[in-house]
């Protein structure tokens, strides 16, 4: 084995025991995969964590910025020369930097070439929580689909890369799952980003609900604000529905872990939904038997064949 193998071999290890520690609610889903399936999208995996974790570090704004000017220049270096380091003094000034980029971007430079996954879909997921450096309300629902297009959407089409898509009838579909779970995680988390002073639900959708951003940070749970969580809820809805077509653009093994993920998702939307009064009181997560059914259906369930573009 040559050393630059080698040094990926290492990189998706690592990228391996940073998803086993995330807990993360995808994770399941990728034992659904085999072979160079699961370790592209663990590789992935540990991209989109540590940029989110660039984004939402203590740190201070000017700080987490250059953090993340600087992890963009090395996956830009990574992915131009995939033998080379792919670090240096321009790209990295703190040792955990130097660190986190030459021990996760050997495995995303060589999932990128392998599965074809075009390298803007990586710099989406940049400029969407470079965002959140900037922005912490959002005046329309358009103006929140493009962050949401960006931290979430772009994070799905990168994965249909890996499980494998029959045509671009695959794309818009992907699109709208990011955005339904993009939606659902706003929803979940409405008072905690409250405490951190961020509204991410649009402006224009409190406005025609007569709820106030005033109202949000002191957490009123009142008609207003359930009217509110309802329309966001269906709008949500929504985008679950035509996602759900992406489902037949899939390979089997696609097919199990998109179902699972969006399974999941979709079932802890049901739960905001149903206990939106308690939104501002605890986080609301599913429990094991929730996460044990739709693990069991996804498991288990006779694979379809993919539809024909």
């Amino acid at each position: 084995m040559t050393a630059q193998r080698a040094s990926i071999e290492t990189s998706y290890a690592h990228c391996r025991r940073l998803v086993r520690r995330s807990r993360s609610s995808f994770s399941p889903a990728f034992l659904l995969l085999s072979g160079a399936k699961r370790r592209g999208m663990e590789a992935l995996y540990a991209f989109m964590r540590h940029t989110d974790d660039l984004a939402d570090s203590p740190q201070p704004p000017a700080f987490r910025r250059a953090a993340l000017v600087r992890w963009r220049a090395a996956l830009d270096a990574r992915l131009a020369c995939p033998g080379g380091t792919g670090e240096g003094g321009r790209f990295a000034s703190a040792e955990e930097e130097h660190a986190a980029v030459s021990a996760i971007l050997p495995a995303v430079a060589d999932t990128v070439e392998r599965f074809a996954i075009p390298p803007q879909l990586l710099h989406a997921v940049i400029d969407g929580v470079e965002m959140d450096l900037t922005q912490d309300r959002y005046a329309t629902m358009a103006e929140l689909e493009t962050y949401c297009e960006r931290v979430a959407s772009a994070v799905g089409l990168a994965c249909i890369h890996v499980w494998g898509i029959r045509g671009e009838g695959a794309l818009e579909p992907a699109r709208r799952c990011g955005l339904a779970v993009q939606l659902t995680n706003i929803l979940r988390d409405l008072g905690e980003d409250a405490q951190r002073g961020r509204i991410y639900l649009p402006l224009e959708d409190l406005a025609a609900c007569g709820y106030t951003p005033d109202d949000l940070f002191a957490g009123v749970v009142d008609r207003r604000f359930l009217r509110l969580v309802e329309h966001s809820c269906e709008r949500a809805e929504g985008h679950y529905l035509e996602g759900s077509a992406l489902h037949d653009f899939l390979y089997p093994d696609g097919q199990r872990v998109c179902g699972m993920m969006m399974d999941t998702y979709h079932r802890l939307l049901a739960k905001v939904r149903r206990h939106a009064n308690e939104i501002f009181k605890r986080r609301l997560t599913l429990d094991w038997r929730s996460k044990a059914a739709v693990g069991l259906r996804w498991f288990l369930l006779p694979p379809r064949k993919a539809a024909v573009p």
